[in-house]
């Protein structure tokens, strides 16, 4: 104890002469400004509503802000103090107090009256009608602070709203849809619902034709008279709205410049365009076929202009990946004299051609270190109509750095091409899609050679044909018809006896098979409503082998269904992840996964093929032990094995995880993981392996853990360290091992620590 005193004083005097030496620096007479706080009410007993949240945001809106704190410490006023006055405008010096430091925030900076206006200004407009905000300011030393007392008076709410009563075609529009408003009867007086109020009225008359409407031209008149705390609100159009404003427009020219440049501006207007349907087409180097324009552009000749073709059309023409640059332009027929518009869209391709290259390294938790060299040729507009064919050719390399297997190495090669349809492309029968987003046909190709070392090789041939659409900005679906996958193993037949009584699960792997089939996916998700404190995510999907197209296949002399001599794969797979975000504040985040996977074979199959089976442990699932060691079941791995290719037909997962900031980008986590994966049927040769429902719950693995995100919007990098506390190859009664936990020790943090090194978060 005596010898944690002596260090503990020690820092925190440095802590406090860290604090207290950024005033030494002011200038005399200056005052180094600390920040501001509200007090709300404080000499009344009545107290608002939800006032923690008010008085956060009273002081988020106070100005200056204060040099930014760390622990109550000012680093970076701290380093500009510290580098002092550079003598030129360059240099380290000059580099740590312009660009790292930051220079002192000062009580002279501090405008009471303004701040005062701004904080009733905001109270105001959430109700507090009556509001009244003084400022003060309190100097103690070198610094001070500014403190704000509110007196909110009582908050109002709304009695009646009453909408345009003219009987003009706007005013009937208005009221056609005052069912959806926003105001309601009862509700805080709050201006930004006013706001968006006349947001919604201004849409529902963009859908109608009014293309130069504008909320502005709106006015929601208060009347806080009536007493009791309420307003009545009369929502009227402006006496000063423009006339265009007020009429609905039709769209009489559609013009389409799909090769545009400004360069060559004056020379495409003068070409004589190609007539399609409604658009006349000026691009004379046939850039595109006429009928994509049918997939991109919803607008026809005649029609009354409406804001969801526009918003639908733009997001088409965005999203379609084949332009750098769209412009939609509205120009008025004749300058306002009549009620007509002229559409000109001007669209700049992208390059025909590009190339991308890049090189990735990985760190995983079965201690193997490698990387993967990619070099991928993308062609665009291949067959001129936005088609896109990617071509790419990508090699690795692993080497196992500590464990049992030490120096063995891995190799991959893979080479992959996809093309990509932006329509539907269905046998016999043209679909249609009217949504905002693109529906695409895939059609892929690709080779993968994987060896493991000395091992085993494994060649895999794969082709698939499908379909990708978005049914809203929150479902997504993904349904491939055909799915054909062909597996060869390579083997040293003279190690083949001792390599299979090392490691069984390996029999399962170096089996030739042959996979045709069909899955579908789907995907529903929120996340992007950053306003909701709850968000979810939802992924389904569904993979069959050998079912429908096995219909067509003949049965061999064996009485097997084959192609090529190799027995069809045939399986269901199903497998779901649902995934929920719960934002506890603005800096912390509880987050919790359950991901169930489960796969049945039937006819020529006993188990399901390697490729479809399912893992446990690794980065992105039970952290605290190596990558694919889990199971199946109470199954544990020799420790000789030098490859842990564990695999199951059944996986039951739960994960939860608590995100928090610390500073700036970094982030902390506190998680927790469970789970297993197992057979459906015992394999005798991993006793324990088999799943029994009854059994799951005492079969589990569990860890916990720690772990730091940089998370910097574009990219997130996280190192994780977890530890088992529960060990299911264990004999029941002895699998919880927490007691066990010793971090001082040297053996057991060899064996037990687990790192995970990942880009992106783990769910």
């Amino acid at each position: 104890m005596k010898k944690l005193i002596l260090p503990s004083l020690l820092i925190f005097s440095c802590l406090v002469w860290a604090a207290c030496s950024n005033t030494k620096y002011l200038k005399p007479g200056q005052t180094l400004y600390t920040g501001a706080e509200v007090k709300i009410n404080p000499d009344s007993s009545s107290k608002i509503a939800d006032e923690k949240n008010v008085k956060s945001d009273l002081e988020s809106k106070t100005r200056p802000a204060p040099n930014k704190t760390i622990l109550g410490l000012r680093p970076k006023l701290y380093i500009y103090n510290l580098a002092g006055e550079p003598k030129k405008p360059k240099g380290i010096r000059h580099w740590l107090r312009t660009k790292v430091g930051e220079p002192p925030v000062l009580l002279s900076d501090v405008k009471l009256k303004s701040n005062n206006a701004i904080l009733t200004s905001y109270l105001i407009s959430q109700g507090y009608l009556q509001s009244v905000v003084t400022g003060d300011t309190i100097v103690k030393k070198r610094s001070a602070k500014a403190v704000y007392t509110a007196q909110t008076g009582t908050r109002y709410k709304i009695n009646n709203i009453t909408f345009p009563k003219d009987t003009g075609n706007l005013a009937n529009i208005i009221n056609q849809n005052k069912g959806n408003t926003l105001l309601k009867k009862g509700d805080f007086y709050n201006l930004e619902v006013f706001k968006n109020e006349r947001i919604r009225m201004d849409n529902d008359l963009k859908e109608n034709g009014y293309f130069y409407f504008s909320p502005d031209y709106l006015i929601l008149q208060v009347d806080s008279t009536i007493g009791k705390s309420q307003v009545n609100i009369t929502v009227k159009v402006k006496d000063i709205a423009p006339d265009a404003g007020l009429k609905p427009y039709t769209i009489k020219e559609i013009k389409i410049y799909p090769n545009y440049s400004l360069r060559r501006d004056s020379v495409l207007r003068k070409l004589q365009p190609v007539e399609y349907n409604d658009f006349e087409i000026y691009d004379d180097k046939k850039t595109f076929k006429p009928r994509l324009f049918d997939r991109l552009v919803f607008f026809k000749k005649g029609e009354t202009y409406n804001r969801k073709d526009h918003n639908q059309s733009l997001n088409r023409m965005v999203n379609i990946n084949a332009f750098q640059a769209v412009k939609a332009e509205f120009l008025p027929v004749d300058s306002f004299k009549n009620d007509q518009l002229d559409l000109n869209i001007y669209l700049t391709p992208l390059k025909k051609n590009s190339l991308s290259f890049s090189v990735t390294g990985t760190s995983k938790s079965n201690n193997f270190v490698g990387s993967e060299v990619k070099v991928t040729q993308t062609t665009r507009n291949l067959f001129r109509g936005a088609e896109q064919l990617d071509v790419s050719l990508s090699g690795g390399f692993e080497t196992q750095v500590s464990g049992q297997a030490k120096n063995l190495n891995s190799y991959s090669f893979t080479a992959q091409g996809k093309l990509t349809f932006p329509r539907f492309i269905v046998p016999f029968y043209k679909p249609s899609s009217t949504t905002a987003f693109i529906p695409k046909t895939i059609a892929s190709l690709s080779y993968e050679l994987l060896s493991r070392g000395s091992l085993y090789d494994l060649s895999s041939f794969k082709a698939e044909y499908g379909y990708v659409w978005k049914e809203n900005i929150y479902k997504e679906h993904t349904f491939n018809p055909i799915s054909i996958t062909y597996v060869k193993p390579g083997i040293d037949s003279a190690k083949k006896d001792s390599i299979f009584r090392i490691t069984p699960g390996l029999k399962n792997i170096l089996d030739k098979q042959f996979i045709i089939g069909s899955s579908y996916n789907f995907n529903y998700t929120n996340q992007m409503e950053e306003s909701r404190r709850n968000n979810i995510y939802f992924n389904g999907n569904i993979q069959t082998g050998g079912n429908l197209w096995g219909l067509f296949i003949s049965k061999d002399g064996k009485g097997e269904k084959s192609i090529f001599n190799v027995p069809l794969t045939q399986f269901v797979r199903l497998e779901t992840d649902l995934r929920d975000y719960y934002k506890i504040n603005r800096n912390v985040i509880w987050a919790n996964r359950l991901n169930l996977g489960y796969g049945y074979t039937y006819g020529n199959s006993s188990s399901m093929p390697f490729v479809k089976q399912f893992f446990a442990g690794g980065t992105n699932d039970i952290r605290g032990f190596a990558s694919r060691s889990l199971g199946p079941g109470t199954y544990k791995v020799p420790d000789t094995t030098q490859f842990a290719d564990q695999s199951g037909d059944v996986k039951i997962m739960l994960n939860t995880e608590l995100r928090f900031k610390l500073v700036s980008v970094l982030y902390g986590a506190l998680f927790a993981d469970a789970g297993n994966i197992w057979l459906r049927k015992e394999d005798p040769d991993r006793l324990g392996s088999g799943f029994k429902l009854k059994n799951s719950l005492s079969q589990m693995a569990v860890s916990t853990g720690a772990g730091l995100r940089v998370d910097a919007k574009i990219f997130v990098v996280r190192l994780d360290v977890a530890f088992p506390i529960r060990k299911p190859y264990l004999p029941e009664g002895q699998r919880w091992v927490i007691d066990q936990v010793a971090f001082g020790d040297k053996t057991w943090r060899k064996e037990n620590l687990v790192y995970n090194i990942g880009i992106g978060y783990p769910f």
